[in-house]
Formats: structure tokens, C-alpha cells, sequence
């Protein structure tokens, strides 16, 4: 069964998020877990929640994905940017797990000139703090561009992460295919070769979830740019080989294309039309 969705926001609700999600014939979604750039998280509404988990359990969702917000910075030299992100990555697990959503992925962070090796300690030490080991949750780091002074372009950049974590059997991966065909791993010549790096340095195992975006930049730009699916240099034919891949297709696929909810509702289609044709 094919599992796909877009990002909705909740700032009015879940349940008005999930009963979006049913209208684009999705049956997932992706949501951040507060404001993306802000600091501060909304108390859960209990009646608003338990209809969030009826609409969700009527309509057989798959895994759905919260999205840490972007001032979070695991990787930071600044002690006030890490002391920050320590707090909401901590706040976030336990919010999110205590609601029963599957996944929660986040941007590893950037060095912003402390460099990799600082950078990657000091995720370490940030989600060994926030994970406890008796969490529902797994926590995804996501791949990245390379962009600035990103962490998490390189499949061995995540490996170390994952090696340094106690509780690493409640990490795993987001695959973003935008961020990886910038960084450089050729998905839409050589996905077999791709994969196998992958496996062979992560293991496939770990893979958890998608975020599906087309490309605006070229192949190894390092830019972050999203395109609508087949408008950017990924093209839909590679995508489609990406999401049909027998080692692919029954992960969750999170739609972070430039649209609005009409736009991801016609995506959603196109790709359940073709999907079925295949």
C-alpha cells in the first residue's frame, strides 16, 4: 500500500490537520511539532487530540512524521543556540511519543564554523540527553545538502551520529531525495549504487521515511531548493524508479514540494495514477 502525504500545519488543530490530510487522499502527514520559528510549544487540547486519533485510526494512516522546527540547532558553537536546542529536542520526544506519533525527524545541525567533528559531538550529547531509551518514538536525522556548514550530507556523517548515541536503536533516517541528489549521491542514474552505499555504511534498516521533492539546482550544487514533483533536474520518471524501488516502496513518502493544500492534492494524485498504471 502505497503511503503518502504532504506537510499540513496544526496550528488549528490535529484534527483538523488529519481530516486535511483524508481530503488529498493522503493517509499520512507530516506536522511541526511547534512553531518552525519560534521557540515556544502549545499545550495539547485532549478533545482535539482524540478525535486527531479517531480520523487517524478510521482512515488506517500510515506512520506519521513530526518535524522538529528550524531554529533548533543541535550542531551549534553558540552555548544559548545548543542550550535551546537541548531543550526542545528533550520537550519534543516526550511530547510527541506521548501522543503516539511514529516518527520525529530533525535537521542534524550546523557547525557555523566550530566544524564537523565539534558539530557531530555535540548532536551526540544533545540526543543522548533527549532520548531515555523507553520511548514509542524513533528520532530521524535527516539527510542533507551540504549547504554552508550543514552536518549530514554524507551517509558517514549520520553513521557517527548513530554510533554515538546510547539508546541508537531509537534512531533512524529521513531520506530528503531533493538534499541527497544535491549533495551528490546520483539517484536518478545510479540508485541501485546509492542504496548499497547507504546500506553498506547505514544500514537500509534504519531508512524510515521520505521527504519526495524535486530538485531546483542541479546534481552535487549543495543548494537547498524544492521543486514540484517532474518541474526540477530529479524529473518524475526518476522519481517514480525511486518510490517503485522494492527496497523503497513500502516506506512513508512526505510531500515538502512548494504547493499549498490544493497543489499537494493534485500531486498526491498524479503520483496514485501512476502508480497504479505502473
Amino acid at each position: 500500500m502505497l503511503i503518502i502525504g504532504p506537510h499540513i500545519s496544526i496550528a488549528k488543530g490535529f484534527a483538523k490537520a488529519a481530516q486535511s490530510a483524508v481530503d488529498m487522499n493522503a493517509n499520512t502527514f507530516q506536522f511541526f511539532t511547534r512553531n518552525p520559528r519560534g521557540g515556544n510549544a502549545k499545550a495539547f487540547d485532549e478533545k482535539d487530540i482524540a478525535k486527531f486519533q479517531k480520523i487517524r485510526e478510521e482512515n488506517n494512516f500510515g506512520p506519521l512524521l513530526a518535524h522538529a522546527p528550524y531554529t533548533m540547532n543541535l550542531g551549534g558553537a553558540k552555548d544559548d543556540v545548543y542550550e535551546f536546542a537541548r531543550r526542545v529536542i528533550k520537550e519534543d520526544i516526550e511530547r510527541m511519543d506521548s501522543i503516539g506519533i511514529e516518527y520525529m525527524c530533525f535537521h542534524p545541525g550546523s557547525h557555523v564554523g566550530g566544524g564537523i567533528d565539534f558539530g557531530i559531538e555535540r548532536i551526540i550529547n544533545g540526543l543522548n540527553e533527549g532520548i531515555k531509551g523507553n520511548e514509542n518514538i524513533t528520532i530521524l536525522l535527516e539527510t542533507m545538502s551540504g549547504k554552508g556548514t550543514e552536518i549530514g550530507f554524507e551517509f558517514g556523517q549520520l553513521k557517527r551520529i548513530i554510533d554515538g548515541v546510547e539508546h541508537n536503536g531509537k534512531i533512524g533516517v529521513c531520506l530528503d531525495t531533493c538534499h541527497i541528489f544535491s549533495a551528490g549521491y546520483d539517484i536518478v542514474n545510479n540508485l541501485e549504487n546509492v542504496l548499497e552505499e547507504f546500506d553498506k555504511i547505514i544500514g537500509l534498516d534504519r531508512l524510515k521515511a521520505v521527504h519526495l521533492n524535486d530538485s531546483l539546482m542541479p546534481f552535487g550544487d549543495k543548494k537547498d531548493r524544492h521543486a514540484p514533483l517532474g518541474e526540477g533536474k530529479i524529473g518524475l520518471e526518476a522519481i517514480i524508479n525511486f518510490m517503485t524501488h522494492p527496497k523503497l516502496k513500502d516506506l512513508p513518502f512526505f510531500l515538502e514540494t512548494p504547493f499549498d493544500e490544493e497543489g499537494h492534492k493534485r500531486e498526491i494524485k498524479m503520483i496514485r495514477e501512476i502508480l497504479t498504471n505502473n
